[in-house]
């Protein structure tokens, strides 16, 4: 089981893909600076390397697809459909009367 787990903010994305079999995070970054000049994808590999690549990401929407894009690619992918992500998780910082604890 691979879960995916995101915290989005005001002006990046940050991720963790888990393989929950393994007790291992298999992909880990985020999209930075996203709406403004110099956005950016940082990412670190299995074996620790960092990488950045640099991108013109104009939304947030933009960000998930170029995570995606990078999760898949051949380069730097850890899965090979979006059909091994089992489930999706997310940061929830004020959730309001119905989520408060």
């Amino acid at each position: 089981m691979k879960i995916l787990v995101l915290n989005c903010g005001s002006s990046s994305i940050k991720y963790k893909l888990f393989d929950m079999r393994s007790n291992e995070v298999i992909a880990q970054g985020g999209v930075e600076k996203i709406g403004m000049k110099g956005s950016f994808l940082k990412l670190t590999l299995p074996d620790g390397q960092k990488v950045q690549l640099e991108g013109e990401i104009l939304e947030h929407r933009a960000g998930i697809e170029y995570i995606f894009g990078v999760m898949l690619s051949e380069k730097y992918g850890c899965i090979r459909s979006l059909d091994e992500i089992d489930a999706v998780g997310h940061r929830v910082v004020h959730g309001g009367e119905r989520f408060n604890k």
